[in-house]
């Protein structure tokens, strides 16, 4: 079956490209060297239609809310009073190209929960929702079950996504994802760049 063209009112949501995993912390995920050029290829391609997510830690675990504190007592070394503040920016690359407002910041691992995320994308006719980014077994899958739930289409950039545990990351996309095939759409870098011509 060949896939439909993408709707002008198409989101690419890059999600957790920060030196937070990409540098040598608790949470390094070297995934992410593999993923950039094609994270990079299409933010590049579409800039203005591209919004780059955050995960943004607490000071230090009692900061957090409710069963974070636990979290947060078991993973203390990446909280900010362990580590700068200047590790939750995004990597160089997709720094030099995020521009005013594509910025969203998250505390949790759902982009949904960010404070008007979801009106944001209501009031600007957002239908589609391309994914990528770290880690696939962890926000980016959250954010993609959020993003099912509320009806989007959903396309996950295959060669643009990546984890920590490169298992978890193949049962995300060989095996949790095909099952919600009339819902989620696993398509590569060069297949959304072709869709995505004006």
């Amino acid at each position: 079956m060949a896939t439909a063209p993408l709707s002008k009112n198409t989101l690419h949501v890059v999600i957790d490209m920060q030196r937070l995993f990409a540098e040598e912390t608790a949470w390094h995920t070297p995934a992410i060297a593999d993923i950039l050029p094609n994270v990079l290829a299409l933010s590049q391609a579409r800039p203005f239609d591209t919004i780059f997510v955050r995960f943004v830690v607490p000071q230090n675990a009692e900061d957090a809310k409710g069963r974070w504190k636990n979290y947060y007592r078991r993973w203390s070394s990446v909280t900010l009073d362990e580590l700068d503040a200047t590790v939750l920016d995004l990597v160089a690359p997709l720094a030099a190209i995020a521009g005013p407002g594509s910025i969203v910041d998250k505390e949790t691992y759902s982009v949904f929960c960010s404070p008007g995320f979801a009106r944001r994308l209501q009031n600007s006719g957002t239908d589609t929702l391309i994914f990528s980014g770290v880690e696939t077994d962890v926000c980016v899958y959250a954010s993609v079950l959020d993003a099912v739930d509320a009806g989007y289409r959903v396309i996950l950039a295959e060669d643009a996504l990546g984890s920590g545990d490169m298992k978890a990351h193949a049962m995300v996309t060989e095996i949790l994802v095909p099952r919600l095939s009339e819902q989620i759409e696993i398509l590569s870098t060069e297949a959304i760049l072709d869709l995505w011509r004006d």
